[in-house]
């Protein structure tokens, strides 16, 4: 496959399927100095997969990170694939051929001016949304919206949830686990003001299942406004000092219209 239809490949998933975590969050870190930010995804759909690469900026500086050019980026799996990925955008880096397969191990290695960074992520099994429907909220009789998903027995499982409205990604996302109900009913309610939620307007909720790594530092995040900001960093999975995460998870979604 050449990279024009690779690059076609991707605007098309950026189009019409909505990449929820391909997106890349918006960051504000507890930095004092600049370093190396790294987001990168691997998913089980059969579209590229990308990896971001920046340069953080002080706390209270402008929050408009410089992508990084010309760095060596290559994922493998567990199975004897490497994939190089191509820089199609500054800073924007997509794979080629290697695909996300639940079960499986990927490790992302990154060469930026002689130094290396690495980080190891396994695809978990994806977890089906059984449903997802409105209910009334208590608060202010505004919407919300409750998803449902049976939790796998006897599996240590951990989730993000992502809520889409109109195809753009909001900037919001909320994390769970099956601590509290393994193997049972996780019914996860958002709740939405009027104003964003109102009739017409489509609904899609992507169930991302994740890696323990990936859960403890989107809960760190989620745990400061969904965002990445002070007074601490999430601890990132990356070495030799990156900020950010790279996480291979598998997806289930589900859309709704508002009535």
């Amino acid at each position: 496959m050449n990279i024009h239809k690779i690059i076609h490949l991707f605007l098309l998933f950026l189009a019409g399927i909505l990449i929820s975590c391909q997106q890349v969050i918006d960051l504000k870190l507890n930095t004092s100095s600049s370093q190396i930010v790294i987001q990168g995804n691997i998913y089980d759909l059969t579209v590229p997969d990308t990896v971001h690469i920046s340069q953080s900026v002080n706390f209270d500086s402008t929050n408009v990170f410089p992508a990084v050019s010309g760095a060596i980026v290559t994922i493998n799996d567990n199975i004897g694939n490497t994939d190089s990925l191509k820089e199609i955008f500054p800073g924007t880096y997509i794979t080629s051929f290697i695909k996300g397969i639940p079960g499986n191990t990927y490790t992302l290695q990154v060469e930026i001016k002689g130094k290396r960074y690495s980080a190891t992520s396994t695809m978990p099994y994806p977890v089906a949304i059984d449903s997802v429907y409105f209910e009334k909220s208590i608060i202010e009789n505004d919407k919300q919206i409750a998803v449902e998903f049976t939790d796998p027995a006897n599996i240590e499982n951990f989730y993000r949830i992502i809520e889409f409205v109109n195809q753009g990604q909001l900037d919001n996302f909320f994390v769970t686990s099956d601590q509290l109900n393994d193997g049972g009913k996780i019914i996860y309610r958002i709740w939405n003001d009027n104003q964003r939620l109102t009739s017409g307007k489509n609904i899609t909720i992507w169930l991302e299942s994740i890696d323990e790594n990936m859960y403890n530092y989107f809960r760190a995040a989620a745990s400061n406004g969904r965002q990445i900001i002070a007074p601490a960093n999430p601890v990132s999975n990356i070495s030799n000092g990156a900020l950010g995460y790279f996480s291979a998870c598998s997806i289930r979604n589900k859309r709704i219209v508002v009535p």
